[in-house]
């Protein structure tokens, strides 16, 4: 009989709680881990249709990236989107757990996850996270590519593994030899992707005056998104969960998707 606890122990030893950024809340949100758990449903956050998709579904767990609370909440109440969603999950009796920075650091985590799926090697963290000896671990990751590639080309290739039709693209030049990849908000780490000799920076949610400028010092920005640059692998990271748990049944949320749409 497997509950929620063996599941967080095993997500933790993955993607240790210490290597959360200092503003993130990662852990159980809400609920019970000593509850016996049969399904599973992982999703980029804790919508209302996700809860609403769990409640169908017959889930004991949700699993998240992203935290339903990053500020202490001063009031949980029904008519206040974030009170609402707690009471429906207290209600459903469904537990809500999240491991965001944590499993975007990991040593095989979510940034890690993204080099591999795209068919490359990191070589450098950027960010690595040291306390604890967790030198391996940290946010983004360095690829030095042995072959330069187009960065038309790479676009492609980025489209068709994050299953992506529509992007934002800063051209500083049109080649790739030096790939930063960060996945999320990650334009904070621009400056020491720069630093390590990156011509290319895979990430999301890019501003304009970050575009303006890389642009100007002749570093592509590949904008893939948010959602896009974190959903299929924060699904892919967490298939190990599979493998250790064969009497629970992890099924990925299909009303999860990215808040944006091209008009």
């Amino acid at each position: 009989m497997t509950k929620i606890k063996d599941i967080i122990r095993e997500i933790e030893k993955f993607a240790p709680k210490c290597l959360q950024e200092d503003y993130d809340n990662v852990g159980l949100m809400v609920g019970d881990d000593e509850k016996e758990v049969k399904r599973v449903l992982l999703s980029l956050d804790c919508t209302n249709d996700a809860i609403e998709e769990a409640t169908n579904l017959k889930c004991d767990l949700m699993i998240t990236h992203h935290p339903l609370f990053f500020r202490k909440p001063k009031r949980i109440v029904k008519k206040d989107l974030l009170g609402n969603k707690v009471i429906n999950l207290i209600k459903e009796d469904i537990t809500l757990y999240s491991c965001h920075t944590n499993l975007d650091s990991a040593k095989d985590g979510i940034n890690e996850t993204i080099v591999k799926m795209l068919g490359f090697n990191s070589c450098i963290t950027l960010e690595p996270n040291e306390s604890r000896n967790y030198k391996e671990d940290g946010i983004g990751r360095l690829i030095k590519l042995d072959n330069p590639i187009s960065l038309n080309n790479l676009v492609d290739l980025i489209k068709k593994t994050l299953n992506i039709n529509n992007m934002k693209i800063v051209k500083g030049n049109e080649k790739v030899t030096t790939l930063a990849i960060i996945n999320g908000s990650g334009q904070d780490l621009f400056p020491l992707a720069k630093s390590f000799g990156a011509d290319c920076i895979i990430t999301g949610d890019t501003t304009y005056h970050f575009a303006l400028d890389y642009k100007e010092m002749g570093i592509s920005i590949i904008d893939a998104g948010h959602f896009s640059t974190e959903y299929i692998a924060f699904l892919k990271t967490l298939e190990f969960l599979k493998k250790e748990f064969n009497d629970v049944e992890f099924m990925a949320s299909k009303t999860c998707q990215d808040p944006y749409e091209f008009a």
